[in-house]
């Protein structure tokens, strides 16, 4: 009896040992644009993925980043706030073993920064910064995360929203409680093979 135990104990510790915690994403340009109805970012490339169904490090043109937040308060030359909603899509074009088709689909779930940095040189730079929420793979499981947003050094010359500027880098990590397809296989190998052991067991057949 104590050796089914173990088993039973083994085969429900492999599937979760595979699950996953969270993917990293990596943006690089596209168009950031503001007004007092919110920012937006369009078409910006995605670069690098880490940790996506299993895979490690995957980079090159892997898909597109795009969001827009709530409503800007402050300025947008110094910086300011923006508010929670918009909409936040990540998107895989099925390269290098990435997901095709929309991967994260949701919006900010809280106030974030529009920050101004001004450098020694009299150069700027600006960082987005937000709490984001939403759907995983077409799930419909809830998942959360976090983006910060680097511009391109806009000169001595402050950001101009309606023009707008480029996006120099982007880091969006979304932490996942979703087990994997390969995941959930295991998980059921691992119950029909206890299963048929406590048949043996307790009918002898």
């Amino acid at each position: 009896m104590k050796r089914i135990i173990l088993m039973a104990l083994l085969g429900l510790a492999l599937p979760l040992a595979a699950f996953a915690d969270s993917v990293d994403f990596t943006n690089s340009g596209g168009i950031l644009t503001g007004s007092a109805a919110g920012l937006t970012l369009s078409n910006s490339t995605l670069i690098a993925v880490n940790g996506l169904g299993g895979l490690g490090l995957v980079t090159g043109n892997l898909g597109t980043l795009s969001f827009s937040t709530g409503a800007f308060s402050g300025d947008l030359t110094t910086g300011g706030t923006f508010a929670s909603g918009g909409s936040f899509v990540i998107a895989g074009n099925g390269t290098n073993g990435i997901f095709n088709g929309t991967i994260f689909n949701g919006s900010f779930s809280g106030a974030g920064t529009w920050t101004e940095l001004t450098l020694a040189d009299g150069t700027h730079n600006y960082i987005l910064t937000g709490s984001i929420t939403g759907t995983w793979l077409s799930t419909g499981v809830t998942v959360n995360g976090a983006t910060v947003q680097l511009t391109v050094n806009t000169g001595k010359g402050f950001f101009n929203g309606e023009n707008g500027t480029l996006i120099s880098s982007g880091d969006t990590n979304i932490t996942t409680a979703v087990p994997e397809p390969g995941t959930l296989g295991l998980l059921g190998t691992g119950l029909v093979g206890i299963a048929g052991m406590f048949r043996r067991k307790l009918f002898g057949a």
